[in-house]
């Protein structure tokens, strides 16, 4: 079941802190969302997660602002800015992050504004350079 909010692109939309969705919400311009949902939100456009909002799955947007709680993976185009009470279980990605004191996060994070490719099997300053272990004859 899908919830879909289809709007034109500079419109903002609100469901309240009494608004529980069982499925995937998809919107096109800004959503201020303060419910529940079990399910994925995907957009070009803009999500705020108001203070009360509980988002279980992943998030795929332009940019985010998160006040609530989420517990998936969370992939913006853009910007993730957590705010200072947040709860935020999963990884994220993003071009740009900003995180406030006083959120909880557990998750891994890949923020690449450049979108610039790892180099491999290079030491990063400060490490010495890493050197295969010698193997050991068996049987010792």
């Amino acid at each position: 079941m899908d919830n879909v909010m289809s709007t034109t692109s500079g419109s903002k939309n609100v469901l309240n802190a009494d608004v529980e969705i069982k499925g995937n919400l998809k919107f096109a311009g800004e959503l201020t969302f303060d419910g529940k949902l079990e399910g994925e939100i995907q957009t070009d456009g803009v999500l705020n997660l108001g203070d009360s909002a509980v988002v279980t799955g992943n998030i795929n947007v332009q940019s985010v602002v998160v006040r609530g709680k989420v517990n998936g993976n969370i992939n913006a185009k853009e910007k993730i800015e957590i705010k200072s009470k947040a709860e935020l279980f999963g990884d994220i990605r993003a071009t740009k992050l900003v995180v406030e004191e006083g959120v909880t996060f557990v998750g891994r994070t890949e923020v690449n504004p450049n979108k610039v490719a790892p180099t491999p099997s290079v030491a990063r300053p400060g490490e010495p350079p890493k050197t295969p272990e010698q193997a050991r004859p068996p049987g010792r």
